[in-house]
């Protein structure tokens, strides 16, 4: 409770070193996190994909004079721990290469925008419980430290900020004065457009449901019974409906997003060489990478505030359990006890397994053509989302007690759907039978078991040195 009044004064007396720790508290660990990120993509690729990964850097050789002759000569693998560290440290010193006809302001500008957004998102993240300890009437230590800004427009500021991290990639681009880097920057600014609108819908789905903006008030209504009637099980949003469908749609387009595998077209080296940053080197390309893994880290934090409980570590309200089972009662309450303090722990456990996602992703799928990307955006997410968005707001109003109440609304939300999906079905089989089909092309190969027909030109009457 030291530490809780400590908080609390200096909440009142020095407000700017309460906001100083809540943006180091942000900062350092993101910061410090990547090269574990990238270590634990290089090794899981390694496994999903049958090859050695880094495994030598980083192991310990036990010395021969060592006291305990046992241990001598042994090796202590650390699994390439240290292969990132020596990743960065070859990056810092490697030759920085700065080509002569770019814009030079501009170029040295653009990393620096691509690793903004990262930061900014996560100021609105909400890592931990922010409201009273299990068992007391004390407001705990994490009211005073996250989210760091509780903003009254969290999702819209979502949206507004990662459409920035678009303009370090187009920047750079343009600014190398390479037709590829520029072909690479273009490419990422047509995806965002595309798939921010798909993104924005399937997030509208989840304001229209909680009617807030905070990712806060997400997670608390969250907490309440599972579909309006089974108080035992939390209501997270992935286990409804039309959240499923936000979360499937809002976690494809955040692959494109973030420039992933299958979404990856701005930095196809198969046709752009290294796509927007070509002409980058040392730890300017490195920043971009930083900002990538960092803003793949964010948005899995994004969605595990929105669709995944927040920072409750299990889909359970302990207290409704320890209420209505006394015989277990000290158990209940030590798990909420377990969720309250170790919501930050439970919060970057989700935000791991959204990283892990990513990768596989990339070790699964190949790259996506440009034309397959665009009509995934608009012809399939975008409709997708807006029906989604249509069939929430029926769920809303038939909700209502004075329309049809909690299970009239899940009816109307599984009839809604339903209807939507065979209009749908009908609609695409139309449209692909009206359809021109592109003409079938074959190739004829020669057969190479079939006799060839020789002419042979007639000899005409043999002479007499033929004829010998």
């Amino acid at each position: 409770m030291d530490v809780l009044g400590w908080l609390q004064r200096t909440s009142v007396d020095a407000p700017w070193l309460l906001a100083v720790i809540r943006v180091l508290l942000l900062v350092v660990p993101i910061l410090t996190i990547v090269p574990g990120l990238i270590w634990w993509e290089r090794r899981l690729l390694s496994w999903m994909q049958d090859r050695i990964g880094p495994n030598r850097t980083g192991t310990i050789t036990i010395p021969d004079n060592f006291p305990l002759a046992s241990l001598r000569g042994r090796k202590i693998r650390t699994f390439g721990l240290l292969q990132p560290i020596a990743d960065g440290v070859k990056l810092f010193m490697k030759e920085d290469v700065t080509p002569s006809s770019i814009d030079r302001k501009i170029y040295f500008l653009a990393p620096a925008i691509a690793l903004f957004p990262a930061f900014a998102l996560g100021a609105t993240l909400p890592q931990a419980s922010t409201g009273f300890i299990p068992g007391t009437d004390i407001l705990g230590p994490f009211h005073y430290l996250t989210p760091v800004a509780n903003v009254d427009i969290g999702l819209l500021y979502v949206l507004a900020i990662s459409s920035l991290g678009v303009y370090g990639v187009v920047l750079a681009g343009y600014a190398s004065n390479n037709k590829y880097s520029l072909m690479g920057g273009l490419r990422a600014s047509a995806q965002l457009i595309s798939y921010e609108l798909a993104m924005g819908v399937s997030l509208a789905c989840v304001v229209l449901a909680t009617a807030s903006l905070r990712m806060s008030d997400m997670v608390v209504a969250q907490e309440q019974a599972l579909w309006g009637f089974v108080p035992a099980v939390q209501n997270w949003f992935l286990f409804t409906p039309f959240g499923l469908v936000s979360a499937a749609i809002f976690l494809v387009c955040v692959v494109a997003e973030t420039n992933r595998a299958p979404f990856d077209l701005p930095e196809a080296e198969n046709e752009l060489i290294a796509g927007y940053h070509t002409e980058y080197s040392s730890m300017k390309f490195a920043v971009f990478f930083m900002g990538e893994y960092a803003a793949m880290f964010v948005f899995s934090g994004v969605f595990a505030a929105v669709f995944l409980g927040g920072y409750n570590l299990m889909p359970f309200n302990w207290e409704y359990l320890a209420a209505t089972f006394p015989a277990a009662a000290g158990f209940f309450k030590g798990m909420a006890a377990a969720n309250y303090w170790l919501g930050p722990l439970g919060f970057v456990a989700k935000m791991a397994a959204g990283i892990t996602f990513f990768i596989w992703l990339r070790a699964t799928l190949p790259r996506l053509r440009y034309d397959q990307l665009m009509t995934l955006g608009w012809k399939v997410l975008l409709p997708l989302a807006v029906a989604n968005f249509i069939v929430v707001g029926i769920w809303v109003i038939c909700s209502n007690e004075r329309v049809l109440g909690p299970v009239g609304g899940w009816v109307a939300l599984l009839v809604a759907m339903g209807v939507l999906a065979i209009l749908y079905m009908n609609l695409a089989a139309t449209i692909k039978k009206g359809a021109k089909s592109m003409d079938k092309r074959t190739v004829k190969l020669s057969d190479p078991q079939a006799k060839r027909s020789i002419k042979l030109a007639d000899p005409g009457p043999a002479s007499e040195g033929g004829q010998a």
